[in-house]
């Protein structure tokens, strides 16, 4: 078909990057996937339609570019990169450890970094491209136990709108996808726990753990309804900066955001005292 792509999809084994590999395979578009290991590279490619495998670590950033120029010199050009690896660090703050923290922005901010360096250039000289980052409705919102998680989505977030900007002039549209709940593996297999030691956060945070847990099968998003938006969203004329997933995501960062009006409304006098009288301000 004459609207066919290819797209770079990292972490398709399970989840959202799965969920979007099978729909974009199946619409007729070429698939470049990556994975962890060569299991599920064989199982990635046994899918019907033009899937291509590829093992990669994110956090291996020569391997990543080894990944790229490969797949541009051996299938043609990446038309639309989507940057999905990663995982979720739950932990308060006090009771998470910095090596988690770091590796939690290994994978999740540098790990994206690293694939949309890889690819930005092959883009740019061609005027033309779609990149596009999974990150969370955690990238707008915040929720105790959370905190390297967020930190980690605040950061990419950051770096795409910023992206965004600096692209737009060679043809390059740059859209974060901001998932809500979702029946993916996101609360089980693809999040590590750190341990409880202080007791003082027992009562604030043991019902949310709890809760996420139990929550893990029922979530209201479903997977193959959120592959089948984002792909609608890649065959418009004019992407979006941000896409939302989930009435959930809407719910939430909405209220995040008038939470957010209503603290700066009453605390602006006191913000804008802060000028040099002879600055104008607005009425």
């Amino acid at each position: 078909m004459s609207d066919t792509k290819t797209f770079l999809i990292t972490g398709v084994s399970t989840g959202l990057g799965r969920a979007l590999a099978h729909t974009a395979a199946a619409a007729g578009h070429r698939v470049v996937g990556t994975v962890r290991t060569p299991a599920d590279a064989r199982a990635f490619e046994a899918l019907a339609g033009d899937t291509h495998a590829r093992i990669l670590d994110v956090t291996d950033h020569d391997a990543v570019h080894r990944v790229v120029d490969g797949t541009e010199r051996d299938l043609g050009p990446v038309d639309v990169l989507v940057a999905n690896a990663g995982y979720g660090h739950e932990g308060l703050f006090e009771e998470s450890s910095m090596d988690g923290l770091r590796r939690q922005f290994e994978v999740n901010v540098f790990g994206t970094v690293a694939v949309i360096k890889a690819v930005l250039p092959h883009m740019r000289e061609r005027r033309s491209g779609h990149i596009i980052a999974v990150t969370s409705m955690g990238g707008l919102i915040t929720m105790p136990g959370l905190g390297f998680y967020h930190g980690s989505k605040f950061a990419v977030e950051g770096i795409l709108e910023t992206l965004g900007k600096e692209v737009a002039g060679f043809g390059i549209h740059v859209t974060a996808v901001e998932p809500g709940s979702f029946r993916t593996d996101w609360s089980g297999r693809s999040m590590i726990r750190a341990p409880r030691v202080i007791a003082d956060y027992d009562e604030l945070f043991e019902p949310l753990r709890d809760w996420r847990i139990r929550a893990a099968g029922t979530q209201p998003g479903a997977p193959d309804k959120a592959a089948a938006a984002v792909l609608r969203m890649v065959a418009a004329d004019r992407p979006p900066t941000r896409l939302l997933l989930g009435t959930d995501a809407l719910r939430l960062v909405r209220a995040g955001r008038d939470a957010f009006d209503r603290e700066m409304l009453a605390w602006s006098e006191l913000s804008a005292s802060t000028d040099f009288d002879d600055v104008s301000r607005p009425a």
